[in-house]
């Protein structure tokens, strides 16, 4: 593996007339039913949050760290579109749209994902309405990449959701991370293995799991930064390791063990990171976090978090790390930024952040919940 260079912002800045976007995503944005604690069948009332595992990353970055990033995703002219645009702009996110119109009846649609969040020994469920969406209608060509990156990028980043939508959705991926390359970008990937998806969207006589390696272990080539537990780099990529559910949920042991094995395959990542957690209840979670880069392997503390909310808390630590890296701290640093914005994340309702970068740093160094007067 080579050595993990970011792009400065400033020497980006002198060859363009704007300053240059920090970060860039893409993938699918979707509504988030919520029902809150309440099981699906006795639900009367929902919270709608805007989400997406690939745009999350993105309004953490510019919510909660401040920096300047986008969204390039699919967006349907209709009510529901209009709703998704806004919480966007308020997210401080900008964003380039290949526009879609409803016909009223069918579609194409925003997908919705369920997702309640459980309780105690009650696990939270998810499960999706992903008919007709729009965003599995993006192909190669669907956007102008020079013309996206035309005032520079320092990061692009998208994800194994995304990837996992239709055939020409991973066409897009690559073209975009291409793209980013020759832009002078870092290019992340989130594996965020979904069985659910693959096999619902496989090809007909194709094994889902063998189809979502091949076109992932594709992806995956372009990379330089990838963000993937064991499984998921078991089961997405087919790499070789101890069986996982034979491990400890907090035991690093497996995950940097199987680090020669990517770098053997994939020579052209430069890091990998993922959160690691151990689920006491729904509620309560021992929460910890590696990273290996240039060759050395970083572990975070391991905290007990009293979980309000879950979803979100994985994109919630790679925003975190991605900042860290940007801002040229150490991998250590950044690591911890990472394990702290998302333990932060899961005492929120909803999939984006509500904290500030001085409690993201606070709880960083080591910080507490105690009352701040």
């Amino acid at each position: 593996m080579g050595k993990l260079t970011i792009p400065a912002s400033k020497e980006v800045e002198k060859t363009v007339k704007q300053k240059p976007y920090d970060f860039m995503t893409l993938g699918a944005l979707v509504t988030r039913l919520d029902p809150g604690i309440i099981p699906f069948a006795y639900a009367d009332t929902y919270d709608i949050h805007v989400s997406g595992g690939e745009f999350n990353v993105a309004a953490n970055l510019a919510r909660a760290f401040g920096q300047k990033t986008a969204v390039v995703s699919a967006m349907v002219d209709y009510p529901i579109g209009k709703k998704v645009e806004a919480e966007v702009r308020k997210m401080g996110v900008d964003s380039f749209y290949a526009r879609f119109e409803h016909n009223g009846v069918h579609g194409p649609n925003i997908a919705q994902v369920w997702s309640d969040q459980g309780g105690g020994v009650r696990a939270p469920v998810v499960f999706y309405n992903r008919a007709n969406e729009a965003a599995t209608l993006l192909k190669p060509g669907s956007f102008d990449w020079k013309a996206i990156f035309a005032n520079g990028v320092r990061w692009f980043h998208s994800g194994g959701i995304f990837s996992a939508l239709s055939e020409t959705t991973p066409e897009v991926v690559i073209e975009g991370m291409k793209a980013a390359h020759e832009a002078g970008a870092i290019v992340s990937f989130d594996l965020n293995y979904r069985a659910k998806l693959w096999a619902a969207n496989a090809s007909t006589g194709v094994d889902p799991v063998k189809q979502a390696q091949s076109v992932l272990s594709r992806i995956v080539e372009h990379v330089d930064v990838l963000v993937g537990n064991e499984e998921d780099l078991q089961m997405g990529l087919a790499l070789e390791g101890p069986k996982v559910e034979k491990q400890s949920k907090l035991d690093p042991t497996v995950f940097f063990g199987m680090m020669e094995t990517v770098a053997k395959r994939f020579p052209n990542i430069k890091a990998v990171a993922t959160t690691m957690r151990e689920v006491r209840s729904t509620n309560r979670h021992d929460w910890s976090a590696v990273l290996w880069i240039d060759g050395q392997a970083y572990q975070a503390p391991t905290a007990s978090l009293d979980v309000y909310d879950r979803v979100g808390g994985g994109d919630g630590f790679a925003s975190g790390l991605i900042y860290g890296l940007l801002s040229g701290k150490t991998p250590e640093e950044a690591l911890r930024l990472g394990w702290a914005h998302g333990a932060l994340l899961t005492t929120f309702p909803g999939d984006t952040t509500m904290a500030s970068l001085d409690q993201v740093e606070a709880f960083a160094k080591g910080g507490s919940a105690r009352i701040q007067r």
